[in-house]
């Protein structure tokens, strides 16, 4: 394998300053990583905001008094990650949290067995009494009109409580049982909203996956006629994870091909001059997720530019990327901006398939589905789910194009690109990709 291994850093997030996708000016340096100790400290900073600023009107909004989330260790329920102190990596024993909705706040209260940092309230003695009895004494002290529990036919995210623990919870709560509702609203909502901060970070984020797509699509790592598209991805993923934020998938790069039909080059076999190249890449950090794919061209001998036709079809998916934010700006469902995009599309001349979603502590995560690959249609259920303010989304979509100077061979420009729903609009995170990454 003719890739040149990347540098071992700590382990740790990277902060990078904002860059153009396929700019030809050098990128800017990183700078030191965040040490994991202060990850944790800003995880924790994190929970109480989201606790204190988010979380009550989720719950005026899902009309529930009390959410009750409840997992046990190694049987994690999605929500509750996003619900532990940063030095928490899941829950312990059987971890029980409540949350009840005051007039000035909501009050955060822990059944278990350890402390659950400061964001909770310890409300169970074990030497006194058992952990069902203690939650029964918390709600009863509440009386709360409406209990949610996480139980969801439409979302996975949401349907996070087993059936053993929604059992003894029930049998737990005896009279307010029957008060019992989905909170399917609080736990997807709790799930999907970023602070500010939040928000900031998925920037840098985002930047440093662009910074590594960069690095490898460069003649440091492609050596065309030697490197195959798998040993590019496997660069990749060892980079992700030597900079201490793992990739959450397997990162993926494959070949386009002048005179190879759509989806023919395999990813093992080896890159030629004049091959198009895509990349799928996803990293973690912070509990945050990131989503890309971009595009490289690498040059044939006497080329100084890609061709005209690939350079316009990545002007295509551009475009189809203005269109689909277009309509995130406006608002709706996740099925009616698909319907929309794929409606202005059509009336572009542009043939499109928008497949985008939600991003944040899960890489597919929280909220509307805007399309699947093979669902051009609607998607009932998390279709049907509204886009609100401060929320992350990977734009992810394609566009087909016939290519002149590959004899009007058909070319698929596939894009993906965070972005952050917020005050009504809609910004990049970072910056997409507008010119392709050249491979000399």
């Amino acid at each position: 394998m003719t890739v040149t291994p990347p540098t071992s850093v700590q382990s740790a997030p990277v902060v990078c300053s904002r860059t153009e996708a396929g700019s030809t000016e050098t990128p800017p340096a990183m700078t030191h990583p965040l040490p994991l100790r202060a990850q944790a400290e800003l995880l924790d900073r994190w929970l109480h905001q989201r606790l204190d600023s988010v979380l009550p009107r989720l719950m005026d909004r899902a009309d529930v008094d009390t959410w009750i989330v409840v997992a046990r260790e190694y049987n994690e329920d999605p929500v509750m990650r996003a619900l532990l102190p940063g030095s928490w990596l899941s829950a312990r024993r059987r971890t029980i949290l409540v949350f009840h909705r005051r007039p000035s706040g909501v009050q955060c209260l822990a059944v278990a067995p350890y402390p659950v940092g400061t964001a909770y309230e310890p409300v169970w003695n074990p030497q006194e009494e058992s952990q069902w009895e203690a939650l029964h004494r918390t709600v009863a002290a509440r009386d709360p009109r409406r209990i949610g529990v996480n139980v969801s036919a439409t979302f996975a995210l949401a349907d996070g409580i087993s059936a053993t623990e929604h059992r003894l919870t029930l049998e737990a709560l005896g009279e307010f049982a029957n008060r019992v509702v989905p909170a399917e609203a609080v736990a997807i909502g709790l799930l999907e909203t970023r602070l500010p901060e939040e928000i900031e970070t998925a920037h840098k984020l985002n930047a440093l996956a662009h910074r590594v797509i960069a690095d490898a699509f460069t003649p440091d790592v492609v050596v065309p006629g030697k490197t195959t598209g798998l040993d590019v991805a496997w660069w990749i993923q060892q980079r992700f994870h030597d900079l201490g934020v793992p990739p959450w998938f397997l990162s993926t790069v494959d070949i386009q091909r002048w005179g190879t039909e759509l989806g023919g080059v395999p990813d093992d076999a080896v890159i030629e001059r004049g091959d198009l190249l895509h990349c799928d890449v996803g990293l973690t950090s912070a509990r945050l997720h990131t989503d890309t794919q971009q595009n490289a061209y690498v040059l044939t001998d006497g080329q100084s530019a890609p061709p005209a036709g690939l350079v316009e079809a990545l002007a295509v998916g551009n475009r189809m990327q203005d269109l689909t934010v277009g309509e995130f700006r406006r608002g709706g469902t996740g099925n009616r901006i698909l319907r929309r995009a794929r409606s202005a599309a059509g009336e572009a001349g542009i043939e499109a398939a928008v497949y985008s979603h939600p991003v944040g502590l899960h890489g597919h995560a929280a909220g509307p589905t805007i399309g699947l690959w093979d669902n051009q249609d609607s998607v009932p259920g998390s279709g049907d789910y509204p886009v609100y303010d401060d929320t992350i989304y990977a734009l992810e979509l394609c566009t087909y194009s016939t290519i002149p100077e590959w004899s009007d061979q058909r070319v698929r420009m596939a894009l993906e690109q965070g972005i952050v729903v917020t005050g009504g609009g809609v910004d990049y995170l970072d910056r997409r990709q507008t010119e392709l990454h050249l491979i000399r």
